[in-house]
């Protein structure tokens, strides 16, 4: 199946500086400064923009990139691609 042909499973690539560090932290220090990387079609897609970006800022321990699955906001019910 080729990229034309799959469903579209928005997922959505941001980041920015964290207020702390830690294996559950996820809050931004500055909302004004988060830095959106896009809009991608696939978790495959999202997953190379979101390397890209991690790679760039990676002498920043403070520094995080996220994949948003936005699919499963615009639709709850959808499962499709649980688990990343």
């Amino acid at each position: 199946m080729s990229q034309t042909d799959s469903p579209q499973l928005l997922h959505l690539v941001i980041g920015g500086e964290l207020k702390d560090l830690g294996p559950n932290a996820n809050e931004f220090k500055d909302l004004s400064k988060v830095d959106f990387v896009g809009a991608f079609p696939s978790y495959a897609a999202a997953k190379d923009a979101w390397r890209g970006a991690a790679q760039r800022t990676v002498d920043n321990a403070h520094m995080r990139y996220f994949i948003i699955h936005a699919h499963r906001l615009l639709d709850p019910s959808d499962s499709r691609g649980h688990g990343h």
